[in-house]
């Protein structure tokens, strides 16, 4: 009977395939073996696509007389860094003893296109090949994953979307980084007066994300501050103030008229200040009418005989609507949603986040954290109940998860949203093992918080929905009307373990008596309203109370239709739109992966919400190239992005050559393929044409513009904005030169 052999994507993994197979091994270079099985490994990539040159000599010269460059076949060579492993894996899968090869690399497609070309290269013939599919390194997982393994042939299309990605971005990159080089380099470096050589790096997403930054940061420059002023009135029912805000609803003496900004303030205010004058006027009028309360104090009231005119006004409560609401809590974390919350939280990269869930799920605490899935499984959800028990030996959340499990609500989590086998495609989402928890003590402080942000988010699935009490009040005054909201947590529910961070300025002592600031059609939906108000109120969301504070409750409670309220002051809140966010490292992964909103075609945007701009394993990486580079800077205090000098003028350049690759429509079109690839609804050889063709059209039209000349006032335009950068400019033109050489004329541009 001859051996099974096990080939993992690393050292680390092999090591828990070897300890779940339960049989003495002796390690051997390179690998383990016992009587009836081997263990061996990758390095990550082994094998990769050759160098341009390596085809023919001539080019090795980047000349625009050899482009397109589109090989019939293309070749690979085995990385010289790690030659000596990929000699012992390809001596082990030919060994004579070896029956039954298991496929052991991570189960997605970048593992898929690791162990093909290794195997393609290592000529493997006649051998039983079967692939392992596993979701967590625990030992149960593997043993399932080695049970249930398929044959290797089930995995060809996943396999062929692999081997044309990666051709893909090579033919992208090489083409189109080659003919921007040669046609537009010497004009950057004109331009920057460095004596350097410009390489332009282009690649079909990295150059997608370049886009994305830089039309941000130009919305922010051309962003033309709004102000805007409000009337905030202040009410004393039951000798407890709250404050409201005026709304020019119909029957106002305001409604619909020009003076407005939107329909909860004045463009200008002479006419808030009208208002309230005319609001502290006596039912009969009085020649005191345009002195405003906020300016006159009570001596100056009593010396006038004004403190009538300013004490005998009231409101009427036209409106009092009570309802329950209730939170459900999050969904679970896919990486995407976990590396923005990180950058939050940590302020840390996404590419920080990677490495440190990496190093969890290979000390078996977490899941495969590559994933764009934030659902279970049904298959998993059946044995659900084992990771919760784990959990109760973890002492920061031991309670909780020994409250879930006596709570029971995870019997019926199959039966939520928060399982949906349709909604996973490699993996499902980010949750802890429940074992492993040994290992824990020996990691860094910041892998255990990170852990620890992951159990809370798994274990508040199993907890209650929150649940608050709305409270929405509508007080009239002359015709005038004001509105105010709160929310009161009654039961937390979930919150209780999500443990979610209070916003600033939003704890309950300072929330009492303030107005909830509702502007017109915003609805908590920035899309809709992009610019915000610069003193940092949030109108589109009610005050939120929490249970200290009882007496405050009662006189919401206590609030009745009809019911008069005393008009104790009115003031002038002042505000003024502020511009679109920059990209945070976080929501630029987000962005990434929601790419949709950026594209009109429905299909399109279909397509890219379930696939997104690159993938969970590469986004974070392709981030880092770009900071490498020099195209994008990163603070790392805060994790904003903003384009560097150099990378506006590649913007520029690209915008006027190939300006499609600025846009997510040819990312969304391209990842549409490949899934079609993956799916068996298209051959390969289809895939193949069109992007051929593609990379003929777009190269030739950039090598055949007559357009050099106009970027001169392009280039101009952004220069404005980095004037003072000077030395450091071009010390960042010339380090972001040096990396690309570095990287040998751009082999793997993605």
């Amino acid at each position: 009977m001859g051996k099974s052999l096990f080939i993992a994507e690393k050292p680390s993994v092999a090591q828990e395939f070897a300890k779940a197979l339960k049989e003495p091994m002796t390690r051997k270079d390179g690998y383990l073996e016992s009587e009836h099985a081997v263990v061996t490994w990758c390095v990550g990539h082994l094998v990769t696509m050759s160098y341009p040159e390596k085809y023919d000599i001539k080019y090795k010269r980047w000349m625009l007389e050899t482009l397109p460059f589109l090989p019939e076949e293309f070749k690979y060579e085995v990385i010289p860094a790690v030659k000596k492993q990929f000699e012992i894996v390809s001596g082990l899968l030919n060994r004579e003893d070896v029956e039954t090869i298991y496929v052991c690399t991570d189960s997605g497609r970048e593992g898929e296109y690791i162990y093909r070309l290794v195997a393609m290269m290592a000529g493997v013939k006649e051998k039983t090949q079967k692939r392992v599919w596993i979701d967590s390194q625990t030992e149960e997982e593997i043993l399932r994953g080695i049970s249930e393994a398929k044959d290797i042939s089930e995995y060809d299309n996943l396999s062929e979307s692999a081997y044309l990605r990666a051709k893909e971005d090579y033919l992208m990159g090489i083409n189109f980084s080659r003919a921007l080089t040669l046609k537009y380099g010497p004009s950057v470096s004109n331009y920057m007066r460095s004596s350097d050589r410009t390489v332009i790096s282009v690649g079909r997403v990295m150059t997608c994300v370049l886009g994305m930054v830089v039309r941000r940061e130009r919305e922010i420059r051309e962003f033309v501050k709004t102000p805007f002023y409000r009337v905030i009135g202040t009410f004393g029912p039951a000798g407890i103030s709250i404050d409201g805000e005026w709304r020019a609803v119909e029957g106002s003496r305001y409604y619909g008229t020009p003076c407005l900004y939107k329909e909860n303030g004045f463009k200008e205010r002479k006419d808030a200040e009208a208002l309230i004058a005319w609001l502290w006027e006596r039912e009969n009028g009085s020649e005191n009418s345009g002195v405003m309360q906020s300016e006159v104090s009570d001596a100056e009231k009593a010396d006038a005989g004004l403190m009538g005119v300013y004490n005998t006004s009231q409101g009427t409560i036209l409106k009092v609507e009570k309802k329950k609401e209730t939170k459900n809590p999050p969904l679970l974390y896919n990486l995407a949603e976990l590396q923005n919350d990180c950058s939050k939280m940590f302020k840390i990269s996404p590419d920080q986040t990677l490495k440190v869930v990496q190093e969890l799920y290979e000390r078996k605490l977490v899941t495969y954290p590559r994933t764009d899935a934030r659902v279970l499984s049904t298959a998993v959800a059946k044995e659900i109940s084992k990771n919760i028990g784990g959990l109760t030996h973890y002492e920061p959340l031991a309670a909780f998860a020994s409250e879930a499990m006596q709570a029971g609500l995870w019997k019926n989590i199959a039966k939520t949203r928060y399982v949906n086998d349709k909604q996973i495609t490699d993996h499902y989402a980010i949750i802890p093992t429940g074992q492993g928890l040994g290992a824990l003590r020996s990691l860094p402080e910041l892998n255990r918080k990170i852990y620890q942000v992951i159990v809370r988010r798994f274990l508040s699935i199993f907890y209650p929905a929150a649940v608050y009490q709305k409270y929405a009040v509508e007080i009239e005054v002359k015709g005038e009307h004001f509105f105010a909201g709160f929310k009161v947590l009654k039961e937390a529910g979930y919150l209780k373990v999500a443990e979610i961070p209070k916003k600033k300025k939003d704890t309950a002592g300072e929330s009492v008596g303030r107005t909830n600031r509702l502007e017109s059609g915003i609805d908590g939906n920035d899309a809709e309203n992009p610019a915000r108000e610069a003193d940092g109120t949030d109108s589109s969301q009610p005050k939120v109370i929490d249970a200290s504070h009882p007496e405050f409750i009662q006189m919401l409670e206590q609030l009745k239709k009809g019911m008069k309220v005393s008009l104790d002051d009115l003031q002038i809140k002042e505000g003024e739109t502020s511009p679109p966010k920059r990209y945070s490292s976080g929501s630029m992964i987000l962005a990434m992966e929601n790419a949709g909103q950026l594209i009109e075609d429905e299909e399109l945007r279909a397509q890219i919400k379930g696939s997104g701009i690159g993938t969970s394993a590469t986004r974070a990486e392709i981030l880092k190239k770009l900071f490498n580079i020099k195209y994008m800077a990163l603070n790392e205090k805060t994790q904003v992005i903003t384009p560097t000098y150099l990378g506006e003028l590649i913007y520029e350049v690209v915008h006027t050559s190939m300006k499609q690759l600025l846009n997510p429509e040819l990312t969304a079109s391209w990842e549409k393929g490949l899934t079609y690839v993956a799916e068996g609804s298209i051959t390969p050889d289809e895939y193949m044409q069109k992007l051929e063709r593609f990379v003929i059209g777009r190269t030739y039209n950039a090598v055949h513009m007559g357009n050099t000349y106009g970027l001169r006032p392009a280039f101009d335009a952004v220069a404005v904005f980095y004037q003072n950068a000077g030395k450091e400019k071009k010390l960042n033109f010339k380090k972001g030169n040096d990396h690309e050489k570095r990287r040998n004329e751009n082999h793997r541009i993605i």
